[in-house]
């Protein structure tokens, strides 16, 4: 078996990103030296009958950034290098795997809970309708740097904001109507936020106002099969595993407009014994995030082949 790098694979999680980390080439490299990548994105070309191979490597980056296109091709570029690295020998047994928000949807593949075919068309479907979504109940997201949990939450309640996402301490993530942001940020900095950065998307995830895509995904995931998954998936909406196909039908409508977990989740992995973290996909946003939940364990990325190669021995 080959061996990773100061590594321990029975204490290894693996991660996978989520909107956002899309770059125009991603996957390229991997497409044009490996047989199982081209595979993986022919596959998703079929699927959705669209060229999405060629708008991750080409762009252009307005389109590529679309959430319709972006989530699609951040998953089909995740699984690229996941199947990668299986055919460079690097052993896919980890204790545990985990996704933020749309990556929830490729750590379903990487635990054989879905079929990669199912999941790209099923993330299409989503990204149309949460792109569908923040036209009806039209909203945002800003990043909230440096300011604590319980002082972001008394801003949230006086202007209608949600807390998104908790990615790490002093980095949380809102969401709301324009106008609720606005007042939020303004407020957010009065009260002692370091920075505040309006995010570039096409809504208001994981909050009520993507209240509209439940229906719709529900129908979606209900006509494809989820399997009991290989390995425990930590839930974004509750930060503990799930061991279940139903368990994994409730988590993907409760993710839609709930606030993801992330800092709890990774919490969860190193209590329950992960010391090794893997980064699975384009960038390498949670490789920071992790070091900043935890300076003890350790990181790695895959995002192409060097990176790859450089967790062989």
């Amino acid at each position: 078996m080959v061996e990773l790098k100061k590594t321990s694979i029975s204490k290894t999680a693996f991660v996978f990103p989520g909107q956002g980390s899309q770059t125009v080439g991603m996957g390229y490299t991997l497409y044009q030296s490996s047989r199982q990548a081209r595979e993986v994105f022919e596959e998703a070309d079929s699927a959705l009958q669209i060229p999405l191979s060629r708008l991750c490597f080409e762009g252009p980056e307005e389109e590529l950034r679309e959430t319709i296109n972006a989530q699609p091709a951040i998953l089909t570029t995740s699984v690229a290098c996941l199947r990668v690295a299986a055919d460079f020998g690097i052993p896919l047994e980890p204790a545990l795997v985990a996704g933020h928000s749309l990556g929830e949807y490729t750590a379903l593949v990487a635990s054989n809970t879905i079929e990669f075919t199912d999941a790209v068309r099923l993330v299409r479907e989503r990204g149309r309708l949460m792109q569908e979504a923040g036209k009806t109940k039209p909203g945002g997201m800003a990043a909230i740097i440096g300011l604590d949990e319980i002082s972001l939450e008394a801003v949230c309640l006086e202007t209608g904001a949600e807390i998104a996402n908790f990615n790490c301490s002093g980095q949380i993530v809102i969401s709301g109507t324009r106008e609720a942001l606005a007042r939020s940020m303004d407020l957010a900095k009065a009260r002692g936020a370091k920075r505040v950065v309006p995010l570039q998307v096409s809504g208001a995830f994981h909050s009520t106002l993507m209240q509209p895509t439940i229906e719709g995904m529900s129908l979606a995931i209900s006509r494809i099969d989820l399997h009991l998954p290989e390995i425990p998936i930590v839930a974004n909406s509750t930060a503990q595993p799930m061991t279940s196909a139903d368990e994994v039908k409730e988590e993907l409508i409760q993710q839609l407009c709930h606030c993801v977990q992330w800092q709890p989740s990774v919490e969860y992995m190193v209590e329950a014994g992960v010391s090794t973290f893997i980064e699975i996909g384009p960038g390498q946003v949670l490789t920071g995030l992790i070091r900043r939940i935890n300076d003890k364990v350790q990181v790695h990325n895959i995002n192409d082949i060097e990176s790859i190669k450089s967790l062989i021995l």
